[in-house]
């Protein structure tokens, strides 16, 4: 509890800045050649330009690219929020400003609350676990943000299973399928988040 305490103390330092936010999710098992992480790296740079802060997990894959991609650009903070693991997981090199949590519950938090917009890369049960806590609280009105999910072929299993299994035995609203969108267009995600 001490530890969690700590965190929630000390991570909104480092998120003292005046640009809007977007955070990106997504695995951190790609190679940087992978067509994800160049597509985070591109969209994040874009983003960059703009002056929007970047904010990814802190780790490999997904986040480095666009960690990187923010990083490369100068013109905004690049944020790494990550955490302590079992098994070594090193902050990636491209942060401007980095924190490391003790707790998933803490980090969580940091990563969801202060972005406007959320872009959801290809990834595991992790990702999968943000994606659903952004979809929650969008879907019961404490989040308002744009979700994306990028990489149609690897989403469109789920969506699928949301449209004809949640949606269809009314687990969820018609409406609710409407929360996230996917898309494989860098530049429209980027132009719809800086009409924001």
């Amino acid at each position: 509890m001490n530890e969690i305490l700590k965190d929630f103390k000390k991570f909104p330092k480092i998120l003292d800045y005046a640009n809007k936010s977007v955070t990106f999710f997504g695995s951190a098992r790609f190679n940087e050649d992978n067509e994800y992480c160049k597509a985070a790296h591109d969209l994040a740079f874009i983003l960059g330009e703009r002056g929007f802060a970047v904010v990814t997990g802190g780790g490999d894959g997904i986040m480095r690219a666009a960690n990187r991609g923010a990083f490369e650009s100068g013109k905004a903070p690049s944020v790494a929020l990550n955490i302590r693991l079992p098994y070594e997981q090193e902050t990636n090199p491209y942060a401007t400003a980095k924190y490391l949590f003790s707790n998933f519950s803490p980090r969580k938090f940091a990563l969801i609350e202060g972005s406007i917009a959320f872009v959801v890369f290809p990834g595991g049960f992790g990702t999968l676990d943000e994606l659903f806590e952004i979809l929650v609280l969008a879907q019961v009105g404490k989040k308002r943000a744009k979700i994306y999910l990028f990489g149609a072929k690897f989403w469109s299993g789920l969506d699928a299973f949301i449209r004809q299994t949640l949606a269809a035995q009314k687990t969820i609203s018609e409406a609710d399928v409407n929360l996230y969108e996917i898309t494989d267009d860098v530049e429209r995600i980027a132009r719809e988040i800086c009409d924001i």
